[in-house]
């Protein structure tokens, strides 16, 4: 049961970030909308987090089918295979010149990312306390000296 409970804080630690690189990218493209950063530096900071995304989001995705967690595998596979064609398409930067062209679109494709790390942070957390519960009820009591 100790396993399942750190598998369980491991997962949980990479969802909440996944969410501040998402949350990141949002709020670079905010400031980018509001006139605070110039193109190249909101490109940069988002090109800069969007593959160790990619990789954190495919580790998790293999993860839970190594420990045959079938549900959450199939929750995170659509997002992985989403994140793999845009990476084989070379379409994961976001490029300088044309970055106030896709604004709007990049903007609703971070938010839908988010939602859906929200979500998964939900049931990663739900299951973190069940796996914290059933381990400290199923532990044997320890008797003092």
């Amino acid at each position: 049961m100790v396993w399942d409970l750190i598998f369980w804080v491991l997962c949980f630690f990479i969802n909440i970030a996944l969410v501040a690189s998402s949350f990141y990218q949002l709020l670079s493209l905010s400031d980018l909308e509001a006139d605070h950063l110039n193109p190249f530096e909101a490109s940069t900071r988002i090109n800069y987090v969007v593959v160790p995304e990619f990789i954190l989001q495919g580790f998790l995705c293999a993860f839970f089918l190594l420990t045959w967690h079938w549900f959450m595998f199939l929750l995170t596979l659509p997002l992985t295979a989403y994140h793999l064609m845009l990476y084989l398409n070379r379409k994961h930067l976001v490029d300088v010149t044309e970055i106030f062209r896709y604004l709007n679109s990049e903007k609703k494709y971070r938010f839908i990312k988010l939602g859906i790390y929200l979500l998964l942070f939900t049931v990663v957390l739900f299951r973190l306390v069940i796996s914290a519960f059933n381990s400290l009820h199923d532990e044997d009591p320890v008797y003092g000296f």
